[in-house]
């Protein structure tokens, strides 16, 4: 027999009445904590976004930021270096820039022009420009064999499309050929190798030879130097003493030009350290704008560069610092700043 229709009605009623009175109460309740939970958990979650957010931001604009902050390269590298421990205590980094690419083995070829790759207008100076170049070579070593706190850095890139060396290399190989390193020996060509010179490969212009020897010296040596002597043509003083010296804010009184060669008083060389190295040096101080930069890439066939962001990272803001203002000095932290 099915119930009677009044009695499903009451029983039905009677349930909603139930649960409306209580139930529904309970449940709304707990519908408002789990809100409040939920809301309380996206703040947080919001928060750790930020905080997150400016974190990253912050990493990634610190690392454009000049910073003299210790860095250590790579395991990897790390581990193919040995340096020796009188190295450690340099403090007189002695530069020769390169001109020009000796291509000779033999001390008799020094002076041999055939053996000299030269730009067009340095074959027409006459056998001064090469006798130049090998008057560098000798006073830079001379000054080294002198002061035992000296570093000797024969710098200059891989100019020449025809060569398959650089500058500093031909440079290094004329001093040994010549037994330049050991004047006491009765052979020419000495056996042993000398400690306190090396090679800066990279350089492409006179200012890059001042700076990427300042770099080169650190990694071989570990430190910066504190004394800085310059050999090169006597027609150069004034752009790397009023020039490249105050680009690189490395402090007068410890910095020494020696000029050897043709002198800034004839005409000719005057006219054209002028034309092509002072003037435009001095509208572009860190020769990174239209024709000093034209020069470098000229320069550069071989398409290399340098490690010195990693190997001399105090130097990192220097190295790319190229304002729109061509004149404007670098102000950032560097580490002759304390020679002051």
């Amino acid at each position: 027999m099915l119930p009677s229709p009044v009695s499903s009605k009451r029983g039905t009623s009677q349930h909603l009445r139930t649960f409306s009175s209580s139930d529904l109460k309970r449940a709304l309740s707990l519908l408002r904590t789990r809100s409040r939970f939920t809301n309380l958990s996206i703040i947080i979650l919001a928060g750790c976004f930020c905080v997150s957010f400016s974190y990253n931001l912050a990493f990634i604009f610190s690392s454009s930021l000049p910073s003299l902050v210790a860095y250590t390269p790579p395991q990897s590298i790390l581990s193919t270096i040995a340096r020796d421990a009188t190295l450690e205590n340099l403090s007189h980094l002695v530069i020769v820039p390169g001109h020009a690419i000796w291509t000779g083995t033999q001390p008799e070829q020094v002076l041999d022009v055939d053996r000299w790759m030269l730009e067009e207008y340095q074959r027409g100076g006459g056998s001064y420009r090469i006798s130049a170049f090998v008057e560098h070579i000798k006073r830079g070593v001379e000054i080294t064999l002198k002061d035992d706190s000296s570093l000797l850095v024969f710098s200059g890139g891989q100019t020449r499309l025809q060569s398959t060396t650089t500058e500093a290399e031909s440079y290094m190989r004329l001093a040994t050929s010549l037994g330049l390193f050991h004047p006491d020996s009765e052979q020419t060509s000495p056996q042993s190798y000398f400690l306190r010179a090396t090679t800066e490969t990279y350089a492409l212009d006179s200012f890059q030879n001042l700076l990427f020897s300042l770099a080169r010296f650190h990694e071989v040596t570990g430190r910066y130097p504190t004394q800085v002597t310059i050999v090169g043509y006597e027609m150069k003083r004034r752009r790397f003493e009023e020039l490249h010296r105050t680009a690189l804010r490395f402090p007068p009184h410890h910095f020494e030009y020696i000029g050897i060669g043709p002198s800034a008083t004839e005409e000719s060389a005057r006219i054209g350290e002028v034309t092509n190295g002072y003037a435009p040096y001095k509208l572009d101080l860190y020769g990174c704008h239209d024709f000093l930069l034209a020069k470098r890439r000229a320069r550069n066939p071989f398409l290399r560069f340098h490690s010195y962001h990693g190997s001399a990272p105090e130097l990192r803001g220097l190295l790319e610092w190229c304002p729109d203002d061509a004149r404007m000095v670098y102000d950032g932290p560097l580490p002759w700043d304390v020679y002051e």
